[in-house]
């Protein structure tokens, strides 16, 4: 039996000797290259955090203490020191999941895994226990410098520094990435300190030197120690941006040297106020296939050969390829337009134009919300800019869609990647609020792209909107053969034509081939039905009104929050229209589901077209 399997919570860490750790160490790291390479999952984060999780559930005590990771998907080290070593689901339905999760365990506290959080929750359970009278309560964020990029880290950071007594340690886990490299000043900073050690090594000087020399060494050491600051302006000047805030910096320490980190985490603990310890870490350590894939040291990967790091299967074309060819063409014809992302320049499919036209493309790191207002200021400036996001993440930046682009009538394309029912990243990374916010922006067209080919089709209209925000949705993977419009009418796709048909059958988006299969199901049962996609669903078109006033019932099928989306906003069209037709809405419920696979989840909420068939045919014969 391995030292892991001994493993059940973290107080069998504190019997084991430095010798023991270093084993442990390993086989953490031979382990999540087994089980991960097997389900997928991100790998390489977890592979860079090995010492550093072990050194802080040996330092603080958890749950008791309570440790919270940003993004937290970099918590695998920490579910197996906790005692959960059944990877064999992970990020499967009734599994483990990719992130912290408090239905799992007291050692779970935030399970959202959107960047730049974390020091805002720790500072919040932080003073409640300095107002609930347990100050020796220490609470821990490990945050990454991808994610300290993010500005609601430094609102957080701005509040604590004026905590003098706050019983907070911030750990900076700096690998020199998010997803891709971390840019911007943020970065530079860090690079600087990595490379800074000539205070450290004056003051080890000192202590060795000055503290043997009778009688005055030791004031001169202690002198010089009262001092430091203005040393560390000379020597480290870039050290005194954390200590300017008045915030306790420690570091940089070598995150995979165990007792190092540890030594560290300790003096942080100690120090009686707010702490920084930088630690360097190294994503995809012990594991040479995620050393060498320099895109981004395999930080998220399906099933792989273990010993090659090569997948077994080759991927098809997914959503993102569709998008990505079309805008590095749209590039070459459109000297305007300029592409944004938010640290996810491969996952949103920029990469090919950032190689076309690398003068054109931003990476603002992770500030969805600057990129949006930034967005505003290029439109203004005479440019187009494509905001490339997940649509979970445009949640986060509504506020400067609505005030900053819309509200000045600016010309911004949104591209929102994930959208819809993602599944196993789990309830925070669905991307089915994007609608429901998208639909009450005033003057923003929303387009949902039914295949690849109209991925293509709708961003080249999308980028001639210069008047107002426009978005593009799609869905994660594979992307299917093109469906074919047997007809149009008017701005509407027909799919499936039916000669006076007494049903209307809206497809959303991706949501195309579920309602042609529910179409089926409803001609089986003697009902004549139209199948049409919108294409452009938001604001709702005058030529489906007209439409539904033919019908005696409208059926609309999305993958979006359903108290609120397009079915809603159809819902009100045929109101203001007066048309009789009755409305009949299937979505997402509101709920936040659980991680599964995409089918397994649409399944749970019933938007499977045997599901929906079945409801709306029993709905049908009791309208009869």
């Amino acid at each position: 039996m391995g030292l892991l399997d001994s493993i059940s919570s973290p107080r069998d860490l504190r019997r084991l000797s430095a010798d023991q750790l270093e084993e442990l160490a390993g086989e953490i790291r031979d382990f999540l290259v087994e089980s991960v390479s097997r389900t997928g999952g991100h790998l390489g984060p977890n592979l860079g955090v090995v010492e550093l999780t072990i050194a802080l559930h040996r330092v603080f005590d958890s749950p008791r203490e309570s440790i919270v990771f940003d993004t937290g998907h970099q918590s695998y080290v920490h579910k197996l020191l906790t005692g959960r070593h059944d990877f064999s689901k992970l990020k499967k339905k009734d599994g483990l999941s990719g992130y912290p999760s408090r239905a799992e365990s007291d050692h779970d506290v935030v399970e959202s895994s959107h960047a730049s959080s974390s020091l805002s929750w720790a500072e919040g359970i932080a003073k409640a226990r300095v107002i609930a009278g347990e100050p020796q309560r220490h609470t821990v964020a490990v945050i990454g410098d991808g994610a300290l990029t993010g500005g609601m880290a430094w609102e957080a950071l701005n509040n604590i520094a004026v905590e003098r007594d706050l019983p907070l340690v911030i750990v900076v886990n700096d690998n020199e990435r998010s997803y891709a490299p971390t840019i911007g000043g943020l970065a530079d900073h860090l690079a600087a300190l990595r490379t800074t050690r000539s205070y450290e090594r004056m003051l080890d000087w000192g202590k060795h030197a000055l503290q043997g020399t009778p009688v005055v060494g030791e004031l001169v050491y202690d002198t010089m120690h009262g001092v430091k600051k203005g040393i560390k302006d000379i020597v480290a000047p870039q050290q005194g941006m954390f200590e300017d805030l008045g915030i306790k910096y420690l570091g940089p320490v070598d995150g995979h040297d165990e007792p190092a980190v540890e030594q560290a985490l300790r003096r942080a603990r100690a120090y009686g106020g707010p702490c920084i310890v930088h630690v360097i870490t190294q994503k995809g350590r012990g594991y040479q296939p995620a050393l060498d894939d320099t895109a981004d040291h395999m930080h998220g990967i399906g099933k792989i050969n273990p010993e090659t790091g090569l997948p077994f299967e080759v991927s098809g074309r997914i959503w993102t390829d569709e998008f990505n060819d079309e805008l590095v063409r749209l590039g070459a014809e459109r000297p305007d337009l300029v592409a944004i992302t938010a640290a996810m320049m491969i996952p949103v499919g920029l990469d090919g134009f950032a190689a076309a036209y690398p003068d054109r493309v931003i990476d603002v790191g992770i500030a969805e919300q600057h990129a949006v207002t930034m967005a505003s200021g290029l439109a203004y400036g005479g440019m187009h800019p494509v905001v490339a996001i997940y649509a979970t993440f445009l949640n986060r930046a509504f506020d400067q869609m609505l005030m900053d682009a819309a509200l000045h009538k600016a010309g911004v394309t949104f591209v929102l990647d994930r959208a819809g029912i993602t599944g196993s990243d789990g309830p925070s990374h669905n991307g089915m609020w994007d609608m429901s916010i998208c639909s009450i922006v005033p003057g923003l067209r929303l387009a949902a792209p039914r295949d690849g080919d109209q991925v293509k089709t709708q961003l080249r209209e999308a980028v001639l909107v210069d008047d107002a925000p426009s978005v593009l949705r799609f869905p994660k993977g594979d992307v299917a053969d093109p469906i074919e419009a047997v007809r149009t009418e008017g701005s509407l796709d027909v799919l499936h034509d039916a000669d006076d048909p007494d049903v209307l059958v809206v497809g959303v988006g991706a949501m195309c081939p579920t309602a042609l299969q529910v179409a089926e199901k409803l001609a089986a049962q003697g009902h004549s039905t139209m199948v049409v996609d919108p294409r452009w669903v938001l604001p709702v078109s005058p030529d489906l009104v007209r439409l539904a006033g033919t019908v005696r019932h409208v059926v609309v099928i999305e993958d979006n929050l359903v108290t609120s989306g397009i079915g809603a906003a159809v819902g009100h069209a045929l109101q203001q229209a007066r048309v009789a037709a009755r409305l009949h809405t299937f979505g997402v419920p509101k709920v936040f589901p659980d991680h599964a696979s995409r089918g397994q989840v649409l399944e749970a909420i019933g938007l499977t077209p045997d599901v929906v068939g079945t409801e709306l045919i029993a709905r049908l014969t009791a309208a009869e």
